[in-house]
């Protein structure tokens, strides 16, 4: 299932966030050699200390994490204006409360192997897209920006999004880094599940507390554990 840890629920979910910090180490640092801050088996850097939100993949139990995404409002401290301005040169109308970033997106892709042998990885970064859309639907988001390498964009055309490009700059790495945004709507989910075979949703919205005078609240069970 996909839920979101927001700031007041880390501390409820320290297991999950710890799998999710020793997931983007083996990642980001072991794999892709970026140059990420580390500590011990985990990575992590400041932006994760601003407040931020995680949109996790794990099962219904929690006990196996499957894949997350950092997001954090881009009217704040984020690594798209602090480090990767020159991909959009410093573009003011992705600044904004309801304008998200989406960072440090992975998969583990051994333990989704195991459990979903049937789906590579690029269904899995796309059904990550899908409820990524949803969650910000569910949340007030309207547009969701990110920086990637252009291989990523595959996955973006896969999971039907129709992207807006920024720009692109080279210096990052040993790939020029590009950032691209979409707006979030009910006709863009609609696109996606269309493109991606999908009937029912996949993110769990949190239930608000029931009233002693409401009925209980029937949730829609999700296509993926």
């Amino acid at each position: 299932m996909f839920i979101l840890i927001q700031p007041h629920e880390i501390a409820a979910n320290s297991s999950l966030m710890r799998a999710m910090f020793r997931l983007r180490k083996r990642v980001f640092h072991d794999r892709l050699n970026w140059k990420v801050e580390v500590a011990g088996d985990e990575e992590r850097d400041g932006y994760d200390d601003l407040g931020a939100s995680y949109l996790v993949w794990c099962s219904r139990d929690r006990s196996k994490l499957y894949g997350a995404v950092r997001l954090m409002p881009t009217d704040g401290p984020t690594l798209l204006h602090d480090v990767f301005w020159a991909t959009h040169g410093r573009n003011a109308d992705l600044i904004g409360n309801d304008i998200w970033e989406g960072t440090r997106m992975c998969l583990n892709e051994e333990l989704l192997s195991q459990d979903f042998p049937h789906m590579d990885a690029g269904r899995g970064f796309s059904l990550m897209l899908l409820a990524l859309c949803e969650a910000a639907l569910a949340t007030g988001i309207n547009r969701l920006v990110s920086n990637f390498e252009p291989m990523m964009g595959r996955v973006y055309r896969r999971a039907g999004v129709r992207m807006q490009m920024h720009g692109s700059a080279d210096g990052y790495g040993r790939r020029p880094v590009c950032c691209a945004s979409f707006a979030v709507s009910q006709q863009v989910r609609r696109d996606m599940q269309k493109a991606l075979g999908v009937a029912g949703p996949l993110f769990h919205a949190p239930v608000p507390p029931m009233l002693p005078c409401q009925q209980p609240v029937i949730r829609i069970p999700a296509m993926l554990h």
